[in-house]
């Protein structure tokens, strides 16, 4: 932590607390008692009212008039903020989200022991595996390096590319990487569990002019079927949580029709196949003989020989 954000965070703890020792500050940030006594200083020439209280209770504090006056965020703001980088925490597993956490905790006194919201991820081995490669993409994007890796596609091609890297991206449960692709000269989206070999190159690139107009756009969404289906109730949340309690009706005693959009694509079919018995596509026919015809596929795979 360098000498601005230990002040940052000298006055973030003051504000919430009556009075802090030093040694509590020495114990917090790592550094000696000379160096709590120069920052003070430092802070006082800055016009933030520090004021020293002696006796064995003693340390510092600041002007309440200065706490009201300052102090934007109430308790509920700051527990929020702390749900927040909470779940963030979990899915980029940060050391900068880490020490952000632990500021805003310093102002939250008592910290609640029971918050209204709690949030988890799936803890899936592999989340960890790439989180090497999210730090160097991080790093990587802040100091406009370009970056080199193999890309398997999903059809198992491996292509190496040179991209310049703009920005990470976390959508449902993956990590994305967007840039531009020399080899492609064009602007990509890379999976970074599809990602090998990740290295940062030492050569540097400017931010291209047309990047605010591209993150501007829609993503890409391949095109959207309309489709009938009956599922069965204990699947009802999840449909849900995906598409709305509008896409369901009743139909009869055994079963919900649900009209959802899904592609006409593997992915589409991977989705649907994902309920098993839980789920008859009924309309429209041609994707039920093109969903029908990838369960065939898969069936084929288990055929003796």
């Amino acid at each position: 932590m360098d000498k601005v954000e230990r002040l940052i965070s000298i006055i973030m703890i003051l504000l919430k607390k009556e009075v802090v020792s030093t040694k509590e500050f020495t114990q917090l940030f790592h550094v000696s008692k000379r160096t709590i006594l120069r920052d003070m200083e430092t802070l006082s020439l800055a016009n933030i009212p520090i004021y020293s209280v002696h006796g064995v209770n003693g340390g510092y504090g600041i002007m309440e008039e200065y706490k009201v006056d300052k102090r934007l965020l109430n308790n509920s703001d700051l527990e929020n903020i702390l749900t927040a980088l909470g779940g963030l925490e979990q899915i980029l597993i940060s050391e900068e989200v880490e020490m952000t956490i632990k500021k805003i905790e310093a102002m939250v006194s008592p910290l609640p022991l029971n918050r209204s919201i709690q949030l988890s991820f799936y803890n899936w081995e592999g989340r960890s595996e790439i989180l090497e490669t999210l730090k160097t993409c991080q790093e990587s994007i802040l100091k406009r390096r370009l970056v080199s890796f193999d890309y398997i596609d999903k059809n198992g091609i491996v292509t190496n590319r040179m991209v310049e890297p703009y920005e990470l991206h976390f959508s449902e449960m993956s990590w994305y990487l967007k840039g531009f692709c020399l080899h492609r000269q064009g602007y990509r989206t890379f999976k970074l569990s599809r990602i090998d070999h990740f290295m940062m190159d030492e050569r540097t690139f400017h931010t291209r002019g047309d990047w605010s107009e591209q993150k501007r756009e829609s993503s890409y969404q391949p095109q959207l079927v309309a489709i009938k289906a009956l599922i069965s109730p204990s699947i009802k949340d999840q449909f849900i949580e995906r598409y709305g309690r509008k896409c369901i009706d009743n139909y009869s005693s055994e079963f919900l029709l649900a009209t959802i959009h899904v592609p006409q694509n593997t992915t589409g079919f991977q989705f649907l196949a994902s309920f098993g018995t839980n789920l008859r596509i009924i309309e429209p026919r041609t994707y039920v003989e093109d969903f029908r015809n990838y369960l065939d596929k898969m069936m084929n795979q288990y055929n003796e020989r």
